[in-house]
């Protein structure tokens, strides 16, 4: 699911790319098997699209990075984690607006 503009991250990359990130890092927790997830998808696309350079967007596959997902305490998802240096700033459950997110990382 990772592209040009988004970052796919598991258990031993997380902390790497969201610790060293001196721009806001959105995080979309994940699974390929999950309907909203497969609708929020694109729109994560999107946001990283329009924010390259000035925020880094990143994905999680929850089943493939069970320790990272227990870690932030996430039970459903698509759940949505915003990092500004290297610490939670903002969460969000559920299939979101481009534009909540969009206004969040400006």
């Amino acid at each position: 699911m990772s592209s040009a503009f988004v970052t796919e991250l598991d258990d031993d990359t997380f902390d790497g790319a969201i610790n060293s990130s001196d721009v806001p890092v959105l995080v979309d927790f994940w699974a390929p098997w999950c309907g909203p997830c497969k609708m929020l998808g694109p729109i994560v696309e999107e946001v990283a699209q329009e924010l390259k350079g000035a925020a880094k967007v990143c994905k999680v596959n929850v089943d493939d990075a069970q320790a990272t997902a227990s870690r932030f305490g996430i039970q459903s998802i698509p759940t949505i984690i915003l990092f500004k240096n290297g610490q939670v700033a903002q969460k969000w459950v559920g299939v979101q607006q481009k534009s909540i997110l969009l206004d969040a990382l400006k």
